[in-house]
């Protein structure tokens, strides 16, 4: 079954935002599509984006010498991609590929980087929302490495 694809009020990170702040973000989005397979984000390269999934499966994978690439998260709709271009310098920390055709908003992360003067609590309410975002994510991470170690044994 086809899941409908998250509009950009609708996606976990912007739900509720009141609609000045939405419209101050919208205005630097752009809806992108990624083939089954195709890199999002390639470790080294200049981080620039937020991207915020709408639809399909993207794994973040790291380069380990001798394993080759190797999982580390698999994301979907509803979780946001790229954290990078956060903190200087800008750079992307994994590669990130699509497992199956993937819909999502991209945001121009210098947009994002330093409050507007159109708009100064832009920064704090989406920094709180990444954070909480990220606190959910680490969250998970955690329970699939207890449950890997738990099939180990």
């Amino acid at each position: 079954m086809v899941q409908p694809l998250l509009s950009l009020e609708e996606h976990p990170l912007l739900r509720g935002l009141p609609p000045e702040q939405l419209r101050a973000i919208a205005c630097s989005v752009r809806e992108v599509s990624f083939p089954a397979g195709a890199l999002l984000l390639r470790e080294g390269e200049q981080a620039d984006t937020l991207y915020l999934l709408r639809s399909g499966r993207v794994v973040l994978e790291q380069e380990i010498p001798s394993l080759g690439p190797t999982r580390m998260e698999t994301l979907e709709a509803g979780d946001i991609l790229g954290l990078s271009w956060l903190f200087p310098p800008y750079h992307w920390h994994l590669d990130a590929r699509a497992l199956e055709p993937v819909e999502a908003f991209a945001i121009d992360a210098s947009c994002l980087r330093g409050p507007s003067p159109e708009h100064p609590v832009l920064e704090p309410a989406l920094a709180m929302r990444l954070l909480r975002h990220l606190y959910e994510r680490l969250e998970r991470v955690r329970l699939q490495r207890l449950d890997v170690y738990r099939r180990e044994s």
